[in-house]
């Protein structure tokens, strides 16, 4: 029997390794931390976000520039194909308002814990506590609880993670490894993270932990729904994620990034500044934006914050800007802090399969690709689709020596 090597032992890797053995290979994971699939267990501490269930067209589309080298996988192993598996393992879901799909258990934990029997019934052995390090004379090098281990191999699969969490193991150790190959490797970025913010420290003091909702937040992407949460040093949470990537490049970019806020969605211009100027000119400014706006607390505090001199400003000025609210961010925050990242092997250093082209019996998967996309099921979706596609592609290679 032909021996696939998949080393990372995250969601990706785990896929590689089902459909590998369901190939008929003998399958190894080999991983560096003590567990299988402690990103995904921490990912799924806040509710497990599986998949997402809008049409394929869209899901595709949300991994941009990224979509055409993705798409085959994701049409392979589609949303509803990711829903069948969880099926398969005996994890009930369900699908929320916003189309995301979830658990019923809303949790990992059981979903990792049945796949991982399931994955040893098929004969799929683990190796954790072994840290891969090179190649030599054919055979793989790791570093073990007893020192170094050389692994001979048919054929291997990396699913080594990005560059988020490295505590969990993203460590992005393999760089520069694969780069002595001659593979292109994009640099790593933050992606689906929170962004720093100059608040005053009264404004960060008062209202650090406070949700911005209902709210409409607009970049170069275009305007989104949603809500956020204000931090001591800036703003993060989902709505934040979505446009993350496009305030992240125009800070490398220009410098510089704004998000422009409108606080009051379902409201137009026109009935704001009438609301506001009904008002007695004698109230207090915060009696005013409550009685004709509903706004107090954090978003009443957004206004004093980014437009100082609001209180001055005419109704129709004043319904100008809370519909359209500057809000300038200075920094991404780190990426051992974001969700997820981009960056990764270069698809120019891929061929069919998502193969190594300076070594063609080893295939690449997951976050190690080159590609982004939101916080909504698409990161898991992807993870599990490569993976797959990578598992399926490295059992043939080893059978037959063709991807």
């Amino acid at each position: 029997m032909k021996r696939v090597i998949v080393i990372g032992g995250g969601p990706a890797g785990l896929m590689a390794a089902e459909a590998a053995a369901g190939a008929g290979a003998a399958v190894t994971v080999f991983d560096a931390m003590p567990t299988m699939g402690r990103k995904f267990l921490m990912a799924g501490k806040s509710g497990l976000n599986i998949t997402h269930s809008e049409d394929m067209d869209r899901f595709v589309g949300r991994f941009g520039a990224a979509a055409p080298q993705l798409a085959s996988a994701l049409e392979q192993f589609d949303n509803r194909a990711v829903t069948d598996w969880c099926a398969g393992l005996g994890i009930e879901t369900f699908t929320g308002s916003s189309g995301r799909v979830f658990p019923v258990a809303m949790k990992a934990s059981p979903l990792l814990r049945n796949w991982l029997a399931r994955l040893a019934e098929t004969g799929v052995r683990f190796r954790p506590r072994h840290r891969w390090t090179g190649l030599e004379a054919g055979k793989l090098i790791f570093e073990g609880p007893d020192g170094a281990v050389r692994v001979p191999y048919d054929s291997v699969v990396l699913a080594l993670g990005g560059a988020s969490w490295p505590r969990l193991g993203s460590d992005a150790a393999w760089v520069e490894l694969l780069r002595s190959w001659g593979v292109s490797v994009a640099p790593f970025r933050p992606a689906n993270c929170g962004f720093e913010v100059r608040w005053s420290p009264i404004f960060a003091e008062r209202f650090a932990g406070q949700p911005i909702k209902p709210v409409v937040a607009t970049s170069a992407i275009g305007p989104l729904s949603g809500e956020f949460v204000v931090t001591g040093w800036g703003v993060e949470g989902s709505l934040i994620y979505h446009h993350a990537a496009a305030l992240r490049d125009a800070l490398e970019r220009d410098g510089a990034a704004v998000l422009t806020l409108d606080l009051l969605p379902s409201r137009s211009r026109e009935r704001i500044a009438g609301d506001l100027a009904r008002q007695d000119r004698k109230v207090s400014f915060s009696n005013r934006l409550r009685k004709a706006c509903g706004l107090d607390g954090a978003r009443a505090g957004l206004v004093r914050e980014l437009a100082p001199d609001a209180a001055a400003m005419s109704p129709e000025d004043l319904a100008a800007a809370l519909k359209a609210l500057p809000l300038p961010v200075v920094s991404a925050r780190p990426i051992a802090e974001a969700i997820s990242s981009a960056g990764g092997v270069a698809w120019s250093s891929l061929g069919a399969q998502f193969a190594l082209t300076a070594h063609p019996d080893i295939f690449v998967a997951g976050e190690m690709l080159d590609w982004e996309a939101p916080t909504g099921g698409y990161l898991l979706t992807a993870c599990l689709a490569t993976g797959r596609t990578a598992g399926l592609a490295a059992a043939r290679r080893a059978e037959h020596g063709e991807g």
